[in-house]
């Protein structure tokens, strides 16, 4: 749950700076952002789910 809140709160923030840099309009970002939420309810989303918490366990156990 944390991670999923964590990578809310970035993708919001990267979302709200490309959007005051210019890089993508209003509109861009209304249609991503309705993509991410369709795309939640479909069945791909556990399948997501386990790729990005895998992907967080990986970057964890990485030793510097």
């Amino acid at each position: 749950m944390a991670i999923s809140v964590s990578a809310v709160l970035l993708l919001a923030i990267i979302l709200v700076m490309m959007i005051r840099s210019g890089k993508i309009k209003a509109g861009a970002a209304t249609v991503a952002a309705l993509f991410g939420f369709f795309l939640a309810s479909s069945g791909m989303a556990p399948s997501i789910h386990r790729f990005l918490n895998s992907l967080a366990q990986t970057i964890s156990n990485i030793k510097l």
